[in-house]
């Protein structure tokens, strides 16, 4: 979204005509972001081959997918659902790459017979899924480094305490499973958590990750995961992706020197990829003056942008009805009841009751954490492609709060 001639524009469209044809809240998506971003990251990372996974659990809409799938990546799914979804967007069984973590081994059963490559991250799993499959069909084993990449502690994966993966202490308990049914490994995964910033230590749980891949000597890939972290205001820091790709594409050559065989190198982008993408737009209810603060109410609110309450995640936010006006501190609130603040002291242009505002970087885990709390519809989504806007979710009504609850007898 991009302040033109004095008014927001996506790929050359007023945002607020899209908010007066669609209605808000709005989620709107920009497929230029999100194609450039892929490309970006295949630039990055040249002199290897790589090979690149959409964290589907970011955003699952079918529209989403299918512009992923033509940008020539694959997919990374952690549920038997995501699976399906991914399935019906086009996307070939062997680029589904199926990360469950505490789920039903059926739903590993699941994935086999749908031809997915299965990704193990306990020893339970790992043992039954030897007894049951043998050397028939190969998997990959997710490591848990026991080391943090940094990011909110409530996103990361790679420390010891953290439920994902099997502990590399246990590398020599894997290799006994593994060895004990003959289990074909054709990869060794590890997902340190979103937001790393430090490429150092990214490193370190790499070179970790390539010493526990030299005990299986005919593996396919080595997955890395993703966290890239993406700037949510000026001044943030983020993952330099050009220096990753720089250390990480010459680590991999002296690896596969090593190793004696060439193996693909998976990363698997979600937040990166879509996140800047996408904005929520809400339009104000009511600014409400108090001693303490002067709110802006919006109507929208955890239960469409639940990040802010549960991360305590920043999104910028502007008023783009006015983009000229003095600014002043709002707190901006939503209409759910509980306390969904997005924003204390936001500087915005003066707000009006009427206004519209941006609430940026909404593209990850806005929607596809969405909920009908208070019994509210979850909004529409616009995905705004070659400068034309297209509906790809339609507001829900009340028939869809209704649609399977079952009426008895009172």
């Amino acid at each position: 979204m991009f302040l033109e001639e004095g008014e927001y524009k996506i790929q050359g469209l007023p945002v607020l005509e899209l908010c007066e044809k669609y209605g808000t809240p709005l989620y709107v998506y920009d497929a230029e972001k999100v194609l450039s971003q892929v490309n970006n990251l295949k630039n990055a990372f040249q002199g290897i081959n790589l090979k690149l996974k959409y964290a589907a659990k970011a955003l699952t809409n079918q529209a989403i997918l299918k512009l992923i799938k033509k940008s020539g990546i694959g997919l990374d799914v952690v549920s038997i659902q995501e699976a399906r979804l991914g399935l019906m967007a086009g996307f070939e069984p062997k680029d589904i790459m199926f990360t469950p973590n505490c789920t039903p081994f059926a739903e590993i059963e699941q994935a086999v017979a749908l031809g997915l490559s299965v990704n193990i991250d306990n020893i339970p799993f790992l043992e039954r899924f030897g007894q049951v499959y043998g050397n028939t069909y190969p998997c990959c084993i997710r490591i848990n480094p026991h080391v943090e990449a940094g990011g909110n502690d409530k996103i990361k994966t790679g420390h010891a305490e953290s439920k994902f993966g099997i502990s590399i202490i246990q590398k020599t308990e894997i290799k006994t499973i593994v060895d004990k049914y003959d289990i074909q490994i054709n990869g060794v995964h590890v997902h340190t958590g979103s937001d790393f910033g430090d490429i150092e230590v990214f490193m370190q749980v790499a070179a970790l990750i390539f010493e526990v891949a030299k005990d299986y000597s005919n593996l396919d890939f080595i997955d890395f995961g993703s966290g890239f972290k993406v700037a949510y205001k000026n001044g943030d820091k983020t993952t330099d992706i050009a220096k990753l790709g720089v250390e990480m594409v010459k680590a991999t050559q002296d690896f596969i020197q090593d190793y004696g065989r060439n193996v693909d190198i998976c990363f698997e982008p979600g937040k990166f990829i879509v996140s800047d993408a996408g904005t929520l737009f809400a339009h104000v209810n009511v600014v409400k003056k108090t001693p303490a603060a002067t709110f802006a109410g919006i109507n929208t609110g955890l239960n469409h942008l639940i990040r802010p309450m549960m991360y305590g995640a920043y999104h910028d936010i502007v008023n783009v009805s006015n983009t000229q006006g003095s600014k002043s501190a709002y707190a901006v609130v939503g209409y759910i009841c509980e306390t969904d603040t997005f924003g204390w002291d936001m500087h915005l242009n003066e707000v009006s009751e009427g206004d519209i505002l941006a609430i940026k970087n909404a593209g990850a885990y806005g929607f596809s954490m969405s909920s009908n709390y208070n019994s509210r519809y979850k909004p529409a989504e616009v995905l705004v492609y070659n400068g034309i806007a297209h509906l790809i979710r339609k507001r829900e009504t009340m028939e869809d709060l209704l649609r399977n609850q079952i009426e008895i007898e009172i």
